[in-house]
């Protein structure tokens, strides 16, 4: 028994290699017949590589992309709105060129058994290998961009305009907006993971735009939060139109709840074509024309009606000096040559309206919205003069392009430093003190542009003597002594040419008879 179970292993263990060398036969025949193609059963996506060299099916790989770059896509929007482009616009590449390798080495790598089990594979289910695509993010980018452009419509905010004592209230309307971020990981999505690599439609992101405040929001707006005027009796008609026209662009503003308001950005620009006129202002100490001179007055008088609304602050800035028309440190100055702004937030829960208007040279800003105070409380503003500082001297400024007795006098302005103090009562009892600012306003002494230009030495000197008192009023009369000289001798002069054309006159004359 025992030889006949080792004659049975023995016969066994032949049969075994007789298969394997059978096996290890066919699979270096096929090596040696197929050395330089993928085997049979092999795709590459849909194409099917069998046979094919490297070579060919790279080629065939790289053609099926560049078909690929036609098919066409549609970027649809809202209703009707889409875009139409192709895969070659958003920079189609083939992303994974190394497949064709994997797919070649398929059969051919590995021991005897890991080969004959790959081409055994083969003859039962073909093996695929997906042709991996990429997309230029930035082409894709740009293209939405520019193309929904005309899609976005903004929406039409809800408004209030005041008509007497009422407000009329116009409602407002939804707006779409394309989300271009958005959409551009959308459309790359789906164009690398659920593409079946034909014509196709991608739903572009689109966001609702709607309005800050409906009409029922606004019909709440009714009450009066604060109010303030101030006067401009003394401006001349360029100063006096310049305050009624930055009112004018002030008039009417909706402000909604967390918006800031800028001053400088709602009267600017300071032109002509603006509606501003050239009138004085403050620049360096000194006053001078510019355009929109006075405009500082309007969003100074805006600024107390905000600080009796109690709305929030976000910048305010004082005067270079002190100006006449509201109490040290209670005005707010713009400017546009060193970035002067006046801001504001609505930190209310409700819209605000801004009404302004101008009557008999005074200006006055009411703020309306819903007042949620209680009744019993109030709030007032008080300036406090930390420090007043008074000119002790003159400035006098020759200018020799002028002629003797042209003299420009500005006022001195005092300096001083000073406090707002804001006080609010409960039941008319004081409750708090807080202090909301401090300014520091510049000195300047009176101060005289003289005109020095002569052909007289004497009165060149003499003018030039009077300069050198520091005085003004000497220089005043020093220089009204020249012009009244040069008056006089101009009129002597005049009376002596009179004279010798009379006394020529009478001389033809009598000749004559």
């Amino acid at each position: 028994m025992k030889k006949s179970a080792g004659a049975v292993l023995t016969v066994c263990a032949v049969l075994a290699a007789v298969v394997f060398a059978g096996t290890q036969h066919k699979l270096n025949v096929k090596a040696k017949s197929g050395a330089d193609t993928i085997h049979s059963g092999v795709y590459l996506e849909g194409i099917d590589v069998s046979g094919m060299t490297v070579e060919e099916a790279r080629n065939a790989a790289q053609q099926y992309v560049e078909e690929l770059k036609d098919n066409t896509i549609h970027l649809k929007a809202v209703d009707d709105q889409e875009i139409t482009v192709t895969a070659g616009d958003f920079g189609i590449a083939w992303a994974n060129p190394g497949v064709v390798d994997t797919a070649y080495a398929l059969g051919k790598e590995g021991n005897i058994v890991q080969r004959y089990k790959a081409v055994r594979d083969l003859e039962h289910e073909n093996q695929v290998f997906p042709i991996q695509l990429s997309f230029d993010r930035d082409a894709v980018q740009n293209l939405i961009a520019e193309k929904s452009e005309p899609f976005n419509k903004e929406c039409i905010e809800a408004t209030l305009v005041k008509d007497g004592s009422s407000f009329i209230i116009q409602e407002g309307q939804a707006g779409t907006i394309v989300d271009v971020d958005a959409s551009v990981d959308t459309v790359l999505s789906y164009l690398k993971n659920e593409w079946n690599r034909g014509e196709c439609e991608i739903a572009l992101n689109v966001e609702v735009d709607e309005p800050k405040a409906s009409k029922e929001d606004l019909a709440q707006v009714k009450d009066v939060l604060g109010t303030f005027t101030t006067s401009y009796k003394t401006s001349g008609s360029s100063r006096s139109g310049n305050v009624a026209n930055g009112c004018s662009l002030v008039n009417g503003t909706t402000l909604f709840p967390g918006e800031e308001f800028s001053m400088y950005e709602t009267v600017s620009p300071f032109s002509e074509e603006n509606g501003y006129f050239m009138a004085g202002s403050y620049l360096n100490g000194m006053v001078v024309d510019s355009l929109g001179g006075g405009i500082c007055q309007v969003s100074t008088t805006l600024y107390n009606a905000v600080l009796r609304s109690e709305l929030e602050v976000t910048e305010r800035h004082n005067h270079s000096m002190i100006v006449s028309y509201v109490d040290p440190s209670a005005d707010a100055a713009i400017a546009e040559s060193s970035g002067k702004d006046f801001k504001f937030v609505n930190n209310t829960d409700y819209p605000i309206y801004i009404e302004g208007h101008t009557e008999n040279k005074q200006i006055t800003f009411t703020i309306y919205g819903v007042e949620t105070r209680p009744e019993s409380h109030s709030v007032s503003y008080e300036s406090e003069v930390i420090e007043r500082i008074e000119p002790t001297t003159e400035t006098i400024i020759a200018n020799a392009s002028q002629p003797i007795g042209f003299i420009d006098v500005q006022s001195a302005h005092i300096g001083y430093k000073a406090k707002l103090w804001k006080i609010v009562k409960e039941n008319g009892v004081e409750v708090s003190r807080e202090q909301v600012n401090s300014s520091s306003y510049k000195m300047t002494p009176r101060t005289a542009t003289v005109g020095t230009a002569t052909s007289d030495p004497a009165a060149q000197g003499a003018i030039n003597a009077a300069i050198a008192t520091g005085s003004i009023d000497q220089v005043k009369a020093v220089a009204g002594a020249i012009v009244a000289a040069n008056q006089q001798m101009a009129a002597q002069a005049q009376a002596a040419q009179e004279a010798a054309a009379a006394a020529a006159a009478q001389s033809v004359e009598q000749a004559a008879e």
